[in-house]
């Protein structure tokens, strides 16, 4: 008798934390889809108006390429959480134009700290490629550095890294912007010894977390003094010049 009752106290406890494990994937499932954070429409048309550049579709995720076809560089690009990946394509679009491949990931339930998915998975929507760099935005960003053994060059919008790679061979490239509210300037700062010791740093004068991407404002950002088509002109000048001595090296 007392084994059956004990049985069935097992019984009653597994149930009970199979049940808070259903309640809580539920509930990590439905918080990942609710104010995820949509592409502006304006910045997106100028991506799908620009003759100078393809955009695909793909399964590896948003693919830009220059439109002539040849391109010997390539670019993975990791949104920030809860971010539509389409916001990005207006501030890296440059990028194609002078010839570099864009991937834009599509992180599993939009956070990439969920996406275990190694670098070749995005790489191999441009397989003629042999030369990557890996970046991102904000967790984007945190994400990108886990993925950069694999890569020549890390690139970080807004962000900074929680992996150390300050003995590694990498250019890294960090923007980060004077008006940040999420990734301050001090948690930049903070974070610096883990990248390597030239690692090039700069600070945008004006531009708040929700500037690197056109996705709107963000809840606990600071307030931007600079407009998005100027920050588009000087994030696109900076990367531009930093993935062409990327492709130098």
């Amino acid at each position: 008798m007392q084994k059956k009752r004990g049985r069935r106290v097992l019984k009653v406890i597994l149930w009970g934390v199979v049940g808070v494990l259903v309640i809580g994937i539920v509930g990590i499932l439905a918080w990942s889809q609710i104010g995820v954070m949509s592409a502006e429409k304006d910045p997106l048309a100028s991506v799908e108006d620009n003759s100078a550049i393809h955009v695909e579709d793909t399964e590896q995720g948003i693919v830009l390429t220059p439109a002539d076809g040849e391109s010997d560089l390539g670019l993975v690009f990791v949104p920030g959480a809860k971010v539509d990946p389409w916001a990005y394509a207006p501030i890296l679009q440059s990028l194609a134009e002078e010839g570099v491949t864009v991937v834009i990931t599509r992180p599993w339930l939009n956070l990439a700290f969920f996406d275990l998915r190694g670098l070749d998975s995005f790489t191999s929507a441009a397989p003629d490629i042999d030369d990557w760099a890996v970046g991102g935005h904000s967790l984007g960003g945190v994400r990108a550095c886990q993925l950069a053994a694999d890569a020549e060059a890390l690139v970080l919008f807004g962000s900074y890294c929680a992996t150390d790679v300050s003995d590694t061979d990498l250019a890294v490239l960090s923007i980060s912007g004077s008006e940040d509210g999420l990734s301050t300037p001090e948690k930049v700062a903070d974070a610096r010894d883990l990248l390597p010791a030239d690692a090039e740093m700069v600070e945008i004068e004006g531009a708040s977390h929700a500037s690197f991407g056109d996705y709107g404002p963000q809840a606990g950002d600071g307030e931007p003094t600079i407009s998005s088509d100027e920050m588009h002109a000087q994030v696109s000048e900076i990367l531009d010049a930093f993935m062409a001595d990327v492709a130098a090296r």
